[in-house]
C-alpha cells in the first residue's frame, strides 16, 4: 500500500507541471540535518540560550534513535524495493542512509514540532509550525523518496523524543547535581551506538545482474554522524555550564546580530576549513564522528566561549 501511495504522488507529480514539486523541495531543506543544526544554533547563541539548549539536545537525541532504527530495520528505499519509483532527483541528493524512519521527518520534528509542543508560545504560532512539520514530511513523500510509514514514524518518535526532553530538562532543574551522570549517559549511548553501528550484520541482497544493492555499512554513515553530534553536545554542554555560562538575557538588538555574524562565520570556517584538514587526514567513519564532533562542540561550547572572552575584554 505504502508503494502505491508513492506511485499515486508520483503521477500527480510528473502531471502537475513541477509547481508543487518546487514548493516541496523548498519545504524538503528545512529538514536537511546542517539546515537544523545552523537554525538551532543561532537560537543558543542569539535568541533563548534555554530554548536552544533544550532544541539541541533534543536533536541530537533524535538523530540517535533515527540511525539506531535504521540500521536496526535496514529497511531499502522505495526505489530499491519496486523500480517503478522514481524519485525527484533533487531530493534523491539528500536521501542517505535506510529508508525507516525518515530522518528528514524526525529533524522537522526537532526543531518545528518541538516549538510547536512548547506552550508558551502563541496558539497560531504553534499552528504554523505544525504546519512546518506536515509539509516537511509529506515533501518526503512527494518527492518519491520515503514512504508514508517512514514519515509518520518520524514524526511522531521525533515529537516524542522532543517531549521526554523538555521533561528531563525541567528535572534537571530540580536535580542540578544530576547533570554530570545525564551527560555521561548520553555520551555513553553514542558510544554504544557506534560499536552497534559498526559491528552488526547488515543484510547483502543483489539485483538481477549480480550487483549488491546497498553496502550496509554505507547506509551507517549518518549514524556515525549522530554519534559525533550526540557526543558532542553532551560534552559541551557540561563544560559550558561548568566554566562558561553564558547567557541570552538581556543583551542588545545589536549584541545579538554580532554574535548571529560572529558564529555564522565561526561555524562555516570549522566546517569548510578545519573539517576539510581533518577529512584528509582521517578516513572513514572515524572521520565523520570527528568532524560532527567538532560541529557541535564548536556551537555548544566554543563559540559560547568567545562570547565570554569577548564580554571580558570590553
Amino acid at each position: 500500500m505504502d508503494i502505491d501511495i508513492l506511485l499515486i504522488l508520483q503521477s500527480f507529480r510528473e502531471g502537475a507541471g513541477g509547481c508543487l514539486t518546487d514548493f516541496l523541495s523548498k519545504m524538503t531543506w528545512y529538514g536537511e540535518m546542517n539546515i537544523v543544526l545552523i537554525i538551532m544554533g543561532l537560537i543558543y547563541w542569539c535568541v533563548c540560550k534555554d530554548i536552544g539548549t533544550y532544541l539541541l539536545m533534543g536533536w541530537s537525541g533524535n538523530r540517535i534513535v533515527n540511525g539506531v532504527l535504521k540500521v536496526s530495520v535496514c529497511a531499502y528505499r522505495p526505489w530499491i524495493r519496486d523500480a517503478r519509483i522514481v524519485p525527484d532527483e533533487t531530493a534523491l541528493k539528500t536521501a542517505t542512509g535506510y529508508s525507516f524512519p525518515s530522518g528528514h521527518s524526525m529533524n522537522g520534528a526537532s526543531l518545528f514540532g518541538g516549538m510547536a509542543i512548547r506552550r508558551e508560545l502563541t496558539r497560531g504560532l504553534r499552528v504554523l509550525l505544525w504546519m512546518m512539520l506536515f509539509f516537511v514530511a509529506f515533501s518526503r513523500n512527494f518527492l518519491g523518496v520515503h514512504t508514508p510509514q517512514d514519515t509518520i514514524v518520524g514524526s511522531v518518535s521525533g515529537v516524542l523524543v522532543m517531549f521526554l526532553t523538555g521533561k528531563l530538562l525541567k528535572w534537571l532543574e530540580s536535580h542540578p547535581e544530576k547533570e554530570v551522570l545525564i551527560a555521561a549517559t548520553g555520551i555513553l549511548i553514542a558510544i554504544v551506538s557506534a560499536i552497534y553501528s559498526a559491528y552488526k550484520p547488515y543484510p547483502v541482497d543483489y539485483d538481477a545482474a549480480g550487483n549488491l544493492l546497498v553496502d550496509g555499512l554505507k547506509m551507517a554513515n549518518d549514524t556515525f554522524k549522530a554519534v559525533g553530534w550526540m557526543g558532542a553536545f553532551f560534552a559541551g554542554w557540561l563544560l559550558e555550564k561548568r566554566f562558561v555560562g553564558f547567557t541570552t538575557t538581556g543583551i542588545s538588538m545589536q549584541q545579538r546580530f554580532y554574535r548571529l555574524m560572529g558564529g555564522m562565520m565561526g561555524y562555516y570556517a570549522v566546517t569548510l576549513i578545519i573539517n576539510s584538514l581533518v577529512k584528509k587526514t582521517v578516513t572513514g567513519f572515524t572521520a565523520t564522528v570527528i568532524t560532527c564532533f567538532i560541529q557541535m562542540f564548536y556551537i555548544v561550547f566554543v563559540f559560547p566561549y568567545i562570547i565570554k572572552l569577548f564580554n571580558k575584554a570590553k
